[in-house]
């Protein structure tokens, strides 16, 4: 199994992009998440839905992106408001299926199923 982003491109500075990741076949995951990676820096994470619904974001995110899922279409989303240049970076899907991201959603090695990206690029 593994996700697959969508979604991406480029915007001006104050604009809006939905990103989309769909995973194929039967996922039961503990968290899903969002993270980032600009270049020459390292991958940092952005959002996090958990299982039971709750969500958490990154504080640089906080109040402008929106992180959700449609269970049915077995599907997680994105929405990305009031973009900045500094959002630019390949974005990442990500699947935990371990309990310990409930403690910790923004480590890295935590997740163990990762989309191939897609980029975001914000002028302005």
């Amino acid at each position: 199994v593994q996700p697959v982003e969508s979604g991406g491109g480029s915007v001006q500075a104050g604009g809006s992009l939905r990103l989309s990741c769909a995973a194929s076949g039967y996922t039961y995951s503990n968290c899903m998440g969002w993270f980032r990676q600009a270049p020459g820096k390292e991958r940092e994470w952005v959002a996090t839905i958990f299982s039971s619904g709750p969500t958490t974001y990154a504080d640089s995110v906080k109040g402008r992106f929106t992180i959700s899922e449609d269970n049915a279409k077995n599907t997680l989303y994105l929405q990305m408001n009031s973009l900045k240049p500094e959002d630019t970076a390949m974005y990442y899907c990500a699947a935990s299926s371990g309990g310990s991201c409930y403690t910790s959603p923004w480590w890295v090695a935590l997740y163990n199923y990762w989309g191939k990206g897609t980029q975001v690029t914000v002028s302005s």
